[in-house]
């Protein structure tokens, strides 16, 4: 299978199924000599496992991480680091009725098509579960990002049409609710929405919406390697985004360049911009003001209403799934999209490093003066 593999110079390499042993990465290209243990990973894991709620899938599963290569006495050794995370209760039988069922919203049909053959226990490689590995190399990317003073922030803005204005958004309150918003009163609205899709066998959808702070200006390529172009292509991999925007996005179309444009100016700090309708990025490159950016989240696919389909013999069929699946994805993939960030930043900015002769030069005349 092709596609496993994500980054340029920090590049990552996620494997296994949702049913299978285990599932992991391998690291390659982080630099030597960062501090990392397995709390540090541990600590962006806890936020994605399952169980958490009433409102994430109740599959028991410790997440617990282990680190097998590329550290030594605490620190990165510069050679590949390769984590895991072993699975541990999985049942594979909550799948036998459907195997041979194409279900709604998932990627079986598309499987079968592609290989031939697919693992329908869970959806295999294209299960929520193989989130595990981005997230993993997302936390050591964000510890890189954190040495450089960058600080990635992901939360959920809105679940089905709970929204949260921004200018109601209290950041301090994102880690008091399962749902991971920056608003507790509207995590209440949107838990009594989803109680009323849950009492419905449906399911929720919703909004993340990532900030990036402290990243500095001109990072990213004018052409293909954009950086808006990256982070959209790094958001879009994960399994159930189906929309991304940058800064005003889609609201930009309605604007005039009169008010969409962002005025600079100079400040003791420098030259920054007086609003920021871009969400940080201009020509493909950081412009120096903080990045936002969001994913549109679809409803969980998995659901015990009765849909009809086909089966892989054409005939009709009509479906229940059951199971332990999520009533809303949102909250667990909150980390992943802040994972996804982080990688793309921290690639980009270890890319740039080679953009002027000045940056190579200053970093060997430094160098070897030690």
């Amino acid at each position: 299978m092709a596609g496993s593999t994500f980054g340029t110079l920090f590049k990552i390499t996620t494997w296994g199924e949702s049913h299978g042993s285990a599932l992991g990465v391998v690291i390659d290209g982080c630099p030597a000599g960062l501090p990392l243990c397995e709390s540090d990973i541990q600590e962006f894991l806890d936020r994605r496992k399952p169980g958490q709620s009433r409102f994430t899938t109740p599959r028991k599963e410790s997440d617990q991480v282990e680190i097998l290569s590329g550290i030594f006495e605490g620190r990165t050794t510069g050679t590949p680091i390769s984590m895991m995370v072993r699975n541990q209760n999985q049942i594979s039988r909550d799948y036998g009725n459907i195997k041979d069922c194409y279900r709604p919203g998932h990627a079986d049909y598309c499987f079968d098509a592609k290989y031939g053959l697919r693992d329908y226990r869970g959806g295999g490689r294209s299960s929520g579960r193989e989130t595990i590995g981005r997230v993993a190399a997302g936390a050591v990317a964000s510890l890189l990002l954190k040495e450089m003073g960058i600080q990635v922030c992901a939360y959920t803005k809105a679940i089905g049409n709970i929204i949260i204005p921004e200018s109601e958004y209290h950041m301090d309150e994102i880690p008091n609710n399962k749902l991971y918003m920056p608003n507790t009163a509207y995590a209440e609205q949107a838990e009594k929405y989803l109680q009323t899709c849950i009492k419905n066998q449906d399911s929720a959808g919703g909004i993340i919406e990532c900030t990036v702070t402290g990243m500095p200006s001109g990072i990213g390529e004018p052409v293909f390697e954009k950086l808006d172009a990256n982070l959209g292509k790094a958001l879009f991999s994960i399994g159930a985004v189906k929309g991304v925007e940058i800064g005003d996005g889609f609201a930009a179309a309605l604007a005039n360049g009169s008010s969409n444009n962002d005025s600079f100016c100079h400040t003791e700090n420098g030259i920054a911009k007086m609003t920021n309708h871009s969400g940080g990025i201009l020509g493909g490159m950081s412009d120096g003001s903080t990045i936002i950016l969001r994913a549109a989240i679809k409803p969980t696919p998995s659901i015990s209403r009765e849909q009809h389909t086909v089966n892989t013999s054409g005939e009709d069929v009509d479906i229940s799934i059951h199971g332990r699946h999520d009533p809303v994805i949102v909250p667990r993939a909150v980390v992943v999209v802040e994972a996804m960030t982080a990688l793309t930043l921290i690639d980009m900015l270890m890319i740039n490093m080679s953009s002027r002769v000045d940056y190579l030069r200053d970093f060997y005349d430094t160098h070897n003066k030690k």
